[in-house]
């Protein structure tokens, strides 16, 4: 019997938890904290920076931007996990699938380019401080967001189209995964994924590897720029000024080299689910990295309640 004549799927089992007994007890409130602490997190950096005049330049409106992607990131995948747990049955349907996978690939994408403008804004400060405000003026700075959000946009458009081409059938809809992505879904697919597996490699490269290469060339301007000034104390502000967006692109994209560029044998299902767990806990630990090694964070957030207890005060007297 053909493959087109077997019946299609309409729901998935995701099996990332299937080996831990009581999944839904033991997982659920790590994963609910997690994304408490991610959605939370990211939202207090994103409206310190609103409020904050001081906050007001390229480098915080583009963290501004990467907080709301990381919320809208974890958005994509925990809380279907968290109503899976509710429900104890680790489901998602064809079309639900579908859409995360359509996300998911938008705001990684997003945050790929993302991190690669922010180390340009870094270069730009660092190394050409003389034409900083003409480089990154608020005009190319909103260009440049914009840009980065339909670059990933369209990278999603265009796996999610040849992923709707795929045909599942029978009793293949059981995902070795928490939630659907590309390289877990060509497992399962009744129809050959050879050109879906040969456009993530293209795509790979210009989406990820291309925007890492950059950060680093990015770096290693920066490093010189910085090992040439004399004062002992300008070159310890650069370093401070970069040290947070390193370990965060350090972090994402060695997330993501896990996640993507690991042989396809050799894991256990156990690795498998930690290694995409990471994706979901990502997130919460950019507003963690900020805030506690950012000074004008720390220092904007003090404000802010300092202005409140005034306010508390002064209706307190009234």
């Amino acid at each position: 019997m053909g493959v087109r004549n077997q019946t299609p799927v309409v729901e998935f089992i995701l099996l990332g938890f299937s080996g831990i007994p009581n999944s839904h007890i033991y997982l659920f409130p790590p994963f609910l904290a997690i994304y408490l602490v991610t959605v939370l997190g990211n939202l207090m950096i994103f409206i310190l920076i609103q409020m904050d005049s001081s906050l007001h330049t390229p480098m915080y409106y583009f963290l501004s931007h990467l907080c709301f992607l990381d919320i809208c990131l974890s958005s994509v995948t925990v809380p279907k996990i968290l109503v899976n747990f509710l429900r104890q049955q680790q489901t998602i349907s064809y079309h639900e699938c579908m859409a995360q996978l359509f996300f998911l690939i938008s705001f990684t994408g997003v945050e790929c380019v993302l991190l690669t403008v922010m180390a340009y804004d870094r270069y730009a400060a660092i190394c050409k401080p003389l034409h900083y405000s003409h480089l990154m003026s608020p005009k190319v700075c909103t260009i440049l967001a914009f840009a980065t959000w339909v670059w990933g946009f369209l990278h999603a458009l265009i796996h999610s189209a040849l992923s709707s081409k795929l045909y599942f059938c029978g009793a293949a809809n059981q995902i070795h995964h928490i939630y659907c992505d590309l390289p877990p879904l060509f497992k399962i697919a009744c129809s050959d994924p050879h050109i879906n597996e040969l456009v993530i490699r293209i795509t790979s490269f210009f989406v990820g590897g291309g925007p890492f290469f950059f950060i680093f060339l990015s770096y290693v301007f920066i490093l010189s720029s910085i090992l040439r000034k004399r004062s002992a104390e300008t070159k310890r502000k650069a370093f401070s000024t970069c040290a947070s967006h390193i370990t965060v692109v350090i972090i994402y994209f060695g997330n993501g080299a896990l996640n993507y560029n690991r042989p396809s044998a050799g894991y256990s299902s156990e690795i498998d689910t930690l290694v995409s767990s990471m994706i979901c806990i990502t997130p919460m630990v950019n507003p963690l990295i900020y805030s506690l090694r950012n000074k004008d964070v720390k220092g904007a957030f003090r404000k802010v309640l300092e202005s409140q207890r005034k306010l508390k005060r002064h209706h307190a007297m009234n």
